[in-house]
């Protein structure tokens, strides 16, 4: 059967922007190493990188220009939380750019005869999108959202932001109605029920089905060579945006009132605007020797390092995806999670723990009980590990993942989109 030719759209495309920036770099990485014809229409702001990334491909990338008013709105977005800044000043550039990618995709599907144009992101099931009437079969996902922080945690969405969530809430249909990517789209992918439900009600006839959003880079994801572990110490690792809902202050004041034999350590990967808060609140529990602040590393060098650790902790209260749980599971460390959003999709008793954000109280108690159970006991972190691994193997590596997408792209093509109560 002859390979789909796919256009790949998308605002960012990169690996040093982290999030849902990964999505089509990975589509569009497997799919060129596959030979599939595919092109990838993006930002100005990422081909350096893209360029460096894949020095052969050519005249397969196009980059759209920044606009002053995408400068603006970039800027003025940095004094906003980031779920008001998402259905914002970040929602405006993107469509900005999608004018701007819409007449250059007509034009690449007429010269080079594409078959269907898929945008991965933005994986939100509430925002627009402005990818329509170009010509070809329009897929749209996997998208994640839907998300509400727990109940006992509401508290950490000031009343200013759930006010201004509600009245962009009222606009959703009216957005979807100017903006008609995804009423006008052959298929719509979510990552799962929550997302589903999440869709608005203006898109109800529109053909749906289900796949995970994220996936695992084996190529570099993947248990390493190491010495035997010292059972007199165990180090966890953070992998993360270091803000305020990723709660990462949950698991310092865990560790700071954990009691064991084992020497239990924290390495924190990645940066943010609350890492000098963190910084302190480390030096006030005397944490100091046993919490490493590593800054932003590139993800080569994240999993190089993940490698050499025993475990990962993920307190964060509002987290859609979480790919970060799926590859230290293909690296075999066993996880310690909240059981909210993305981990509970992907963890289960035989690779990680999962727990519940009943209060504050209790998650701390939580994280620090697991994390000292895991301390004292390597045989079972050991198993946790390899089960992790066999999951990874077997539902979330992202060559299956694209296996999954070239037959729906194969759907797109006959003319026959999967239904919508797949």
């Amino acid at each position: 059967m002859p390979s789909p030719r796919v256009l790949i759209v998308a605002e960012n495309v990169s690996a040093r922007f982290g999030g849902e920036a990964f999505l089509p770099l990975h589509y569009f990485r497997v799919l060129r190493a596959r030979g599939v014809p595919v092109w990838l229409l993006t930002h100005q702001r990422v081909r350096k990188e893209l360029e460096e990334l894949f020095p052969d491909a050519g005249d397969a990338m196009l980059f759209v220009p920044d606009t002053k008013m995408q400068v603006f709105l970039h800027k003025a977005g940095m004094k906003l939380p980031s779920r008001i800044k998402s259905f914002t000043t970040n929602f405006l550039v993107q469509i900005i750019s999608e004018r701007m990618q819409r007449k250059i995709a007509r034009g690449i599907v007429a010269k080079e005869k594409i078959t269907v144009v898929h945008q991965p992101t933005p994986v939100s099931p509430r925002l627009p999108s402005g990818m329509y009437k170009v010509n070809a079969p329009v897929l749209i996902g996997p998208m994640n959202g839907g998300m509400t922080y727990p109940p006992a945690f509401s508290h950490m969405a000031s009343k200013l932001e759930n006010a201004i969530l509600w009245v962009l809430s009222g606009t959703v249909s009216i957005a979807q109605r100017i903006f008609p990517g995804k009423r006008r789209a052959a298929l719509l992918l979510v990552s799962n029920q929550r997302t589903r439900d999440a869709l608005p009600p203006i898109l109800r006839d529109v053909p749906v089905k289900e796949l995970v959003e994220n996936g695992v880079d084996q190529s570099r994801f993947k248990v390493q060579p190491r010495e035997a572990a010292d059972p007199s110490r165990m180090t966890f690792a953070f992998v993360g945006r270091l803000i305020n809902l990723k709660a990462v202050d949950i698991i310092f004041e865990a560790l700071a009132g954990l009691e064991s034999p084992v020497e239990v350590r924290l390495e924190l990967f990645g940066d943010g605007e609350d890492r000098q808060t963190l910084e302190a609140l480390a030096l006030e529990l005397g944490l100091q020797d046993r919490v490493v602040f590593h800054g932003f590393m590139a993800q080569k060098e994240v999993a190089i390092r993940l490698g050499q650790l025993d475990g990962l902790v993920l307190a964060s209260l509002h987290e859609c995806g979480g790919a970060v749980v799926l590859e230290a599971m293909a690296m075999g460390l066993p996880v310690i999670a909240t059981n909210w959003g993305g981990p509970a999709d992907y963890l289960d008793p035989s690779c990680g723990i999962l727990l519940d954000p009943t209060s504050r109280e209790s998650l701390v108690q939580e994280f620090r009980a697991s994390m000292k159970l895991l301390a004292e006991n390597p045989d079972k972190r050991a198993e946790m590990g390899k089960a992790g691994r066999a999951k990874v193997d077997a539902e979330f590596d992202w060559e299956a993942k694209v296996d999954a997408m070239v037959e729906i792209y194969r759907s797109l093509e006959s003319g026959q989109p999967a239904s919508s109560q797949e």
